[in-house]
Parts: structure tokens; C-alpha cells; sequence
């Protein structure tokens, strides 16, 4: 499957100037990188290349020296992007609503059911009623393919079943853009392909990602854009075809798509 070529539609996330470092190591060295509502954006590149870091600044996981953040023209992490005033817990969890994070260690609460793990945050920041929260649960998980599974616990589930409840609380809470960090890096091989469905139905259904991921063949697919990151920059930022172009000028880009075999 290849995405639409529809326009894109207003600019929902902004990433201007980004700089993260860890005491002396610079990880994000001045990221600038824009996506539209309803728009897939891919980001590969080399580990250590500041990908997850990227993802978890958008969500405000980690805070960042420089830069700014904004989601449908909301500064994320800080009142006022300048003076650096940080914004309350409330604050906080409201936005990181807006940006559903899906990890790549599934990071389910293991004493809570599928269901409660998909319900606990339409309760907790959406106000949702227990009944209400319990029929959206049922109605994700059902989509996800665990219509059977909304009472088991994440020890009674596979990795690939773990993950799909992952997503299912993600896209339950309606977030503005949803966000996938490496998703299938900690599953068998086997279990890639059901995980990666659900994403692909997403996607058909116009859902804003953005996307970090090493599977080349999947991003060249569902992507409207892949930006390739290096050395904490945006080395390059393209449409799949032009990206994967054997005459793309980027050394470094080319080097790396060769180890996947990923040219046309």
C-alpha cells in the first residue's frame, strides 16, 4: 500500500531549533521539522542518531535546552518557549493528550487488565465516566483484534497482543497527532506484520503520525514524507521516492539504505 497524494493539510506540529543534550553530549543539534494534519512522516537513520530523543521531547518525556515545540500552534512543554517557564503537571498531562505515544517496551501497567489499561486515561485526564471508558476500551480493542482479550492481564498476552493494547490506549484518547517509537524492535519477527496491520488501517484512515521505525520497506510504504536523521540533525527530508533515489546527493543517507537493501 502507498499513501494518497493528497495535499497536505495545515501544519500541525513545529519543531523549530531543537537542541537536547545530556550533560556534555549534544544529541539534538538544531532539529527543524514540520507535519501536516493527516500527514505520515517517517524518521530513520543510524542508532544514536537522536530519533527516540526527538519523539519523547514532542511529548515532553524529556525537556530540552533550545527550541521550540508547538502542537496545532500550542508551545508543548513551556509556557513561553523564550523565558523557558515551564508548564504545570495539570498543563501537561492535557497536551501530552493531544500526542499519544506508543513505546517500544509496551509500557502496559502489568496489575491492570487490557481494558483497564486502555481506560485509565480517558478516566484520569479525558473525565470520562467508568461505564463510558469501559465501552471505548472495548471498542479500540475490538479494533485492534483483541475483542477477547479486554480482561486479560499483559502477562497473559503476547508481545504483539501487548503492543496492539499499546496502540488501542494511544488512539482511544482521539490525539491530535499519534506517536510510534520503534513499535516492533522488541517483538519476534513473526509478530511484526500483525502489529504493523493495525498501524496501516490508521493510516488509511487519515491519522497524523509521526513515526520512528527501522523497518525500511514499511516507511517507504505509509509515508508521506521520511526524514532521515544523523548525528542529532535532519540530514534529509523527502518523499519516499525522491528519499530512496540511487542518485540521492546525501553519502551518508546512501550508505545507510544500503544495508537494507532499500534502493529502487
Amino acid at each position: 500500500m502507498t499513501v494518497d497524494a493528497r495535499a497536505p493539510g495545515p501544519p500541525l506540529l513545529q519543531i523549530a531549533g531543537l537542541h537536547k543534550s545530556y550533560g556534555a553530549a549534544e544529541v539534538l543539534k538544531g532539529v527543524d521539522l514540520t507535519v501536516a494534519t493527516g500527514e505520515v512522516v517517517t524518521i530513520i537513520g543510524p542508532s544514536g542518531s537522536g530519533k527516540t530523543t526527538l519523539l519523547r521531547c514532542v511529548n515532553f518525556l524529556e525537556t530540552y535546552e533550545q527550541g521550540s515545540i508547538r502542537i496545532a500552534g500550542e508551545e508543548v512543554g513551556y509556557r513561553d518557549a523564550v523565558r523557558r517557564q515551564p508548564r504545570s503537571e495539570t498543563e501537561l498531562a492535557r497536551i501530552r493528550a493531544e500526542t499519544g505515544m506508543v513505546f517500544q517496551a509496551f509500557n502496559l501497567f502489568p496489575h491492570l487488565t487490557a481494558a483497564e489499561n486502555v481506560m485509565l486515561g480517558l478516566v484520569k485526564v479525558r473525565r470520562k465516566r467508568k461505564a463510558e471508558a469501559r465501552t471505548l476500551a472495548a471498542h479500540w480493542l475490538s479494533r485492534v483484534g483483541l475483542a477477547d482479550k479486554l480482561d486479560r492481564l499483559p502477562a497473559e498476552l503476547s508481545g504483539g497482543q501487548q503492543q496492539r493494547v499499546g496502540i488501542a490506549r494511544a488512539v482511544a484518547m482521539e490525539p491530535k497527532i499519534l506517536l510510534l517509537d520503534e513499535i516492533t524492535s522488541a517483538l519476534d519477527p513473526e509478530l511484526v506484520g500483525e502489529v504493523l496491520d493495525v498501524v496501516l488501517q490508521l493510516v488509511r484512515e487519515g491519522m497524523t503520525m509521526l513515526v520512528v521505525t527501522h523497518e525500511i520497506a514499511f516507511a517507504r510504504d505509509v509515508s508521506h514524507r521520511i526524514v532521515f536523521m544523523a548525528e542529532g540533525v535532519v540530514a534529509a527530508d523527502a518523499a519516499p521516492a525522491a528519499l530512496f533515489a540511487p542518485d540521492h546527493p546525501n553519502e551518508r543517507l546512501r550508505a545507510f539504505l544500503a544495508r537494507f537493501g532499500a534502493r529502487h
